[in-house]
């Protein structure tokens, strides 16, 4: 079973409305809402790949209801703790031109809530599990948790993936993950330098590896992706596309190579699966799904023989 935490999940309103201006009354050209977080997005599509996954986390009010509505439509699992104050958010993606995002706050977690996600996580998550620690955290809860979660099931035998930035990434590195995946900005960011190639991105990878990571896949768009592990680094080219949707597309990627890790235990078909999904939600409206991530894939090998 992979799971995945979402702590702060929301209602995405994505919206396309051309040549916005501010200080009008502007139409929208189309509209979609979809349920989003970093973690939700990450078991949807392992769900559409066929894997077996749960997503956890927190929702309130009747933005959390919709949420879980939207991730039981699906057919994917969800055992969210359910907030008796508050509303999930909602965030909005306005596409015109350049994309702009505003997002929201989200609900107040109270020290009881927050107990009782960690009592979930180390009942639920067995020996041999994937437990996948995705986005951002809400600001009452700190720069800790993720490795407060790693240090709740540490010693079970199951591995922790972790996809954020800054130092809710840098604090869980002492409880070795199995994978982190940084994009290039976030890597920069990390060690003040600007990364623009592969060769750069797997020297900085690789000093995450001494800071405790046991794993690193750096995504960097059209330039591909690199898997730097203790033995090897692995490389991946981008497929050729219009890039449409940038929502998602990362947490697909993760998604992407979980799935291909899972059935195989290869990393560098691992990787190829998650390049293939991560492109298959960034060419196409909302994210992946099977046969389009099917599709690229075939496209990778037939131009690789």
């Amino acid at each position: 079973m992979i799971y995945t935490v979402t702590l702060n999940p929301s209602l995405d309103y994505i919206v396309r409305v051309e040549n916005f201006r501010e200080g009008i009354v502007n139409r929208t050209a189309s509209e979609m809402i979809l349920a989003g977080g970093k973690g939700i997005n990450v078991s949807l599509v392992l769900h559409e790949l066929g894997c077996e996954t749960k997503a956890l986390g927190f929702l309130a009010g009747f933005t959390g209801d919709e949420i879980a509505r939207r991730i039981r439509e699906t057919g994917c699992k969800e055992d969210f703790i359910r907030l008796e104050k508050g509303v999930s958010r909602i965030n909005v993606k306005l596409k015109s031109g350049e994309e702009t995002e505003i997002n929201g706050s989200g609900p107040y977690i109270s020290a009881e809530d927050w107990e009782r996600l960690l009592m979930k996580i180390a009942e639920s998550v067995k020996a041999g599990d994937i437990l996948v620690l995705s986005g951002s955290a809400p600001k009452m809860l700190g720069t800790s948790v993720y490795r407060k979660i790693a240090e709740r099931v540490s010693g079970k035998d199951i591995k922790t993936v972790v996809d954020a930035s800054g130092a809710l990434l840098t604090e869980i590195l002492p409880c070795r993950p199995f994978l982190i995946k940084p994009n290039h900005h976030e890597l920069s960011e990390l060690f003040g330098v600007c990364i623009e190639t592969r060769e750069q991105a797997v020297i900085y990878a690789k000093k995450l590896l001494e800071m405790g990571a046991e794993n690193v896949m750096v995504s960097m768009a059209e330039k591909g992706a690199v898997l730097v592990t203790a033995d090897a680094v692995y490389e991946a080219d981008a497929p050729k596309g219009r890039v449409i949707n940038s929502v998602g597309a990362g947490d697909s990627m993760v998604a992407g190579f979980l799935a291909g890790y899972s059935l195989e235990k290869n990393f560098e078909k691992a990787l190829e699966l998650g390049i293939a999904a991560g492109s298959a939600s960034a060419f196409g409206e909302g994210l992946a799904k099977k046969e389009q991530i099917q599709k690229i894939l075939s496209e990778m090998y037939s131009k690789e023989s």
